[in-house]
């Protein structure tokens, strides 16, 4: 037991701890820093964040403003589209046609017409 104890003051002997007496005060100051840089980092989340929200009313406003103008132009159409008829483009030079249609005669035989027993699906 008295080696061991022997041993045991030479090693505290060879230790050499360091103290400067400002760790404290080193803490503290990474504490304000790191505290500054969060407010930092803060403020300008917050300023982006209204940046985006005062740019999202304006382009609100801009949507209405195009709404509202489309729908003036459809009343326009509207209007100017009611006052179209067949006397207008008579004489615009425009003439009504007849459809002609084109059709198709089927190749090979029409299976409905060569069953006759009237059980078709």
């Amino acid at each position: 037991m008295r080696t061991a104890s022997l041993k045991l003051k030479m090693y505290l002997g060879n230790v050499n701890v360091i103290d400067n007496r400002n760790l404290p005060k080193r803490i503290f100051q990474l504490m304000v820093m790191s505290t500054g840089a969060l407010a930092i980092c803060y403020v300008i989340i917050l300023g982006s964040m209204v940046f985006n929200i005062v740019e999202r009313k304006g382009l609100e406003r801009q949507a209405v403003a195009l709404s509202n103008e489309v729908g003036d132009m459809e009343l326009v159409y509207l209007a100017l589209s009611n006052k179209i008829d067949l006397e207008l483009s008579h004489s615009l030079g425009f003439s009504e046609v007849k459809p002609k249609f084109a059709t198709r005669k089927s190749l090979g035989l029409n299976s409905v017409t060569s069953n006759k027993s009237g059980n078709e699906i």
